[in-house]
């Protein structure tokens, strides 16, 4: 993953919001506290956007609005997730500028075949 990650940010301005950063943090508390001085770092390479964009084609529930919209607000290309369960119905299509894409998908588009990531369960 940490290979993945440093591709993104060679080639891209990777770009997140204080809502989906928070989100970011408190999964990792819950899921993978040991990851959360990565998060930290990572932190300090993204381009912070405050804007929010007015989505009202999508149906989102109302805690995923923000990570979408911030990306469009963004200028992003892409919408990164691994939240299969709100955004996996997304997955492949464009919202507006927007594909949404999880890590296996972008990996496969930046040239990468394949990226290991964990899962506890």
């Amino acid at each position: 993953m940490a290979q993945f990650v440093d591709r993104l940010l060679q080639q891209a301005e990777c770009v997140s919001n204080d809502y989906a950063l928070c989100e970011a943090e408190r999964n990792l508390a819950r899921n993978e506290p040991a990851c959360l001085i990565h998060l930290e770092a990572l932190r300090k390479r993204l381009k912070i956007v405050t804007a929010l964009h007015d989505i009202t084609e999508v149906v989102l529930r109302e805690k995923d609005r923000p990570i979408l919209s911030g990306a469009i607000a963004g200028g992003c290309s892409h919408l990164l997730t691994s939240d299969r369960r709100d955004f996996g119905c997304f997955f492949g299509q464009r919202i507006q500028s927007v594909k949404v894409v999880s890590p296996q998908m972008l990996a496969e588009e930046i040239g990468l075949r394949k990226i290991h990531i964990t899962k506890k369960t």
